[in-house]
């Protein structure tokens, strides 16, 4: 009786261990059936059996043959790194140095965002032999950015990126890094640079020229000014010589109007009108003598 239990025993525990096996394999499958896409990226599904497969997996859960693997790409705008600190995706010292059109080194911290292209994620996976989106980001979308935004700080002097320009640099190299990655399925965009700097000699340097350029503006709207004034001075006195010459011009004409026959004609009216009088002068002031 004893035998028959322990038998019933062992049995019922090669059952529950075949049970379990069973249990955990089908959770093993389940798991490596079900795939989660986060918001903001998709899945590119590649069947070990016959490569990619059909359309891209967008966000959510998703059902899967276990022999289908998926990779990530953000469609989203994710923001990057090269910075000296750590900064999001920048955990080491990502700074670079790029070279001036005077061939002065500068020193560049540098975000930007980026994005995968929804209709070219596929060809993403096929150009970048499956690898995922942060590995392209690192292995080629970095370096890249650092090579290609090199070539457009070559384009400017040291006083555009550190001065007034920098707004017109950064905008120059949104445009070239956008089209330099755009034939890859990959956006960039907001391409920043947070800070450059140079080292102290070419510092002092640019200070001087930026003085220099303060002094020669000074300078210019000083003589500007000048200028102004006595354009108006001059303008002011050519104004008063016309009138004065004017007014002469009157008078002359007044004075060549007043004849001898005038005097006696006005003369003779006032005696006609007033009695006897006398015409003084070219004024014409009447004198009545009857008085006297």
């Amino acid at each position: 009786m004893s035998k028959k239990k322990e038998n019933n025993t062992n049995s019922w525990i090669v059952g529950a261990v075949i049970a379990a096996v069973i249990i955990i394999i089908g959770l093993i499958i389940l798991s490596m059936s079900i795939t989660k896409v986060p918001a903001g990226y998709v899945g590119v599904k590649y069947n070990m059996n016959g490569g990619v497969e059909g359309d891209v997996l967008d966000q959510g859960w998703h059902f899967k043959s276990p022999t289908v693997k998926v990779t990530l790409y953000t469609v989203g705008i994710e923001q990057s790194y090269l910075t000296s600190g750590k900064n999001g995706d920048s955990p080491d010292n990502d700074s670079f140095s790029a070279s001036s059109s005077e061939g002065k080194s500068i020193q560049i911290d540098l975000t930007y965002t980026y994005n995968y292209q929804h209709d070219k994620v596929s060809e993403v996976f096929t150009k970048f032999k499956g690898q995922s989106g942060k590995t392209v980001r690192d292995s080629f979308i970095k370096p890249n950015i650092i090579s290609w935004t090199k070539e457009v700080i070559a384009r400017y002097k040291v006083s555009d990126v550190l001065g007034e320009k920098r707004a017109d640099v950064n905008a120059a190299l949104t445009k070239y890094l956008a089209d330099k990655f755009d034939s890859y399925g990959i956006s960039i965009s907001n391409v920043s640079m947070i800070n450059a700097s140079v080292d102290e000699e070419t510092q002092a340097q640019q200070k001087a020229e930026t003085q220099a350029i303060k002094n020669q503006t000074a300078i210019d709207k000083a003589e500007a000014d000048a200028k102004v004034k006595k354009t108006k001075a001059q303008a002011d006195a050519d104004a008063r010589l016309i009138e004065a010459k004017a007014e002469a011009e009157a008078n002359k004409k007044l004075s060549s109007s007043i004849t001898n026959e005038l005097i006696r004609m006005k003369e003779a009216e006032a005696r006609y009108k007033h009695g006897w009088v006398t015409v003084q002068g070219a004024d014409a002031v009447v004198k009545d003598d009857s008085e006297k």
